[in-house]
């Protein structure tokens, strides 16, 4: 599999705001998710981004992470 290396151009910021209503919102999202990645040293199979960030909006954009905002 291909790994992406050329920053963010993947996955698309339209289907990542299909997922999350917001760009605020999506950033502070990717943020948690790839802290969680990188904290607790878990790997995703198959993932095409080299990078915790990449790898966050991947599984937001897949519909793997739920996220719940309040207010």
């Amino acid at each position: 599999m291909n790994k992406n290396t050329d920053g963010m151009r993947y996955p698309s910021i339209d289907k990542l705001l299909d997922q999350i209503d917001s760009k605020y919102k999506l950033v502070y999202a990717a943020s948690k998710v790839a802290q969680i990645l990188e904290n607790d040293g878990l790997q995703v199979e198959n993932a095409k981004c080299v990078k915790s960030i990449g790898i966050a909006l991947e599984e937001i954009a897949a519909g793997r992470v739920k996220i719940e905002f309040e207010g």
